[in-house]
């Protein structure tokens, strides 16, 4: 069984066996529930394996062995205040999470073909008024520099003949991940712009983080650099516009930027920096998104 087409499965549906690390958090749990639903068999990753569990570690490869496909989801949140040691396990995670996984591929009898590993959006920095897409180079800051290190991780397994796909994902919308922090002070009436609301913002739902990366695995045509992003960036302000009317609250409260940079530290960037990334991979090659626009996503 392969995932190039000639595997098997009813009318030629390419079933594949997939491994995915970080399988049980927000992005990886609605991952799963596609690729079974799919007719995919999932095998998970876990630093604390079980039946039907694989284990994950920094310190060992991965045994990879017998999977078609990896989807590499796992690390560090990066909410939290970004003390050093927080911005260590943040880029640790990443990059020592990576190695092992490709160290797996280079010891396997029988490794997999493809590799979708996850970046960040992040990669481009602070990208001021400038659209950007898979073809811009990588910006400054924190984040940035992790994303670089991050892919070249990833990059090493194309040495070994394996498909890469490194999917660059943007803020991510759906019933968990943020939107559980942010959720609450909508519905209270409390929501509003960060900072003036002008920057950009490049959001994704959850469905479609989880549907490129199938899509990614199957398509044999695609390697390289994917913004997981819908396809328009938007401002601040039509953000907390579109969360305002999906909760039917007034969104009368904004958080001067000064506020949000003396509370949050280093990780105000996130929010604070612009970010207008366009999907011109995934537009190209005809991605069917779920939640194409803000307000569906919302």
């Amino acid at each position: 069984m392969t995932c190039d087409g000639s595997g098997g499965g009813l009318g030629g549906k390419k079933f594949m066996k997939i491994g995915i690390t970080g399988f049980s958090g927000f992005v990886g749990s609605r991952l799963t529930q596609l690729a079974e639903a799919g007719g995919h068999q999932v095998i998970g990753f876990s630093r604390h394996p079980a039946k039907g569990v694989r284990g994950f570690s920094f310190d060992h490869p991965c045994d990879v062995s017998g999977l078609d496909v990896v989807i590499h989801l796992a690390g560090e949140s990066i909410l939290g205040l970004w003390t050093e040691s927080k911005k260590r396990r943040i880029r640790e995670s990443r990059i020592l999470g990576t190695r092992s996984v490709v160290d797996g591929f280079e010891i396997s009898k029988n490794p997999p073909q493809v590799l979708v590993s996850a970046s960040a959006v992040g990669i481009y920095g602070d990208t001021g008024e400038a659209e950007v897409d898979e073809s811009s180079p990588a910006g400054s800051g924190f984040l940035a520099s992790v994303a670089r290190e991050w892919e070249a991780e990833a990059v090493r397994a194309e040495a070994l003949g394996v498909r890469v796909v490194l999917l660059r994902i943007g803020f991510v919308l759906g019933p968990g991940g943020a939107m559980k922090l942010v959720g609450p002070l909508f519905r209270a009436g409390l929501g509003g712009n960060l900072g003036n609301g002008r920057q950009w913002m490049s959001a994704v739902h959850v469905d479609d983080v989880a549907g490129m990366a199938l899509w990614a695995s199957e398509k044999s045509t695609l390697r390289g650099p994917i913004n997981a992003v819908m396809p328009a960036p938007f401002r601040n302000a039509d953000f907390t516009k579109a969360l305002g009317s999906a909760f039917h609250r007034p969104t009368i409260l904004p958080a001067p930027a000064f506020a949000i940079r003396l509370a949050l530290g280093e990780l105000s960037h996130v929010l604070l920096d612009n970010c207008r990334v366009r999907p011109a991979v995934a537009l190209k090659e005809g991605y069917p998104y779920r939640h194409a626009s803000l307000s569906d996503a919302v």
